[in-house]
């Protein structure tokens, strides 16, 4: 049977992953994130996914590799990982008792041939105080991730409202992966 990678170090990713109950390792991409704000959410996080991927797969010809990337989007605006405590204040404000929108893409390598595909799921957020938002900024729980929360963490108690795929929030849907892999027989 062929190797399976994970081209993330993302904690959450390797966790969902681990669902399975399928062998795999975790070999980290050195591609760099930039999100073009010309091309849609989904045209993003796929394309994000595939470039990581094809990144590990060109160290790895014989494996099977899975990329993926999730942003976070408001009113068309894509919002990535915080730069500052700043940036996460302000997106954090801006998410406050709104519906937005998670896209996580993933590409599956395999022999060559890439297999993309998305998730969309919305959430909306309770108002957030000021100070609501300042004691999670000091978490520091926000600072890596998209959107600035993290839905299975302490940022989870701001959601009043999921629509779709959860695991897909958290940045893996497990779900399609798992059929993706069966076709791969895996």
């Amino acid at each position: 049977m062929k190797k399976l990678i994970l081209a993330s170090a993302s904690p959450r990713r390797k966790e969902l992953l681990s669902m399975l109950n399928i062998p795999f390792i975790i070999e980290t991409s050195d591609v760099e994130e930039v999100m073009e704000q010309n091309l849609q959410s989904s045209e993003i996080v796929m394309k994000l996914a595939e470039e990581k991927a094809i990144d590990v797969s060109n160290k790895f010809p014989n494996a099977v590799v899975i990329g993926a990337d999730t942003i976070v989007t408001y009113n068309d605006k894509k919002l990535g990982k915080p730069t500052s405590k700043e940036d996460a204040f302000a997106m954090l404000k801006m998410l406050s008792g709104k519906t937005h929108e998670v896209f996580t893409g993933v590409s599956i390598i395999n022999e060559g041939k890439s297999s993309s595909f998305y998730q969309c799921t919305k959430i909306t957020f309770s108002e957030l105080s000021d100070q609501d938002i300042i004691d999670y900024i000091n978490t520091n729980e926000p600072m890596d991730k998209a959107g600035s929360y993290g839905i299975q963490g302490y940022g989870g108690t701001f959601v009043e409202k999921i629509d779709g795929d959860y695991y897909s929030v958290v940045g893996l849907p497990i779900n399609k992966v798992k059929k993706k892999l069966s076709e791969l027989n895996f």
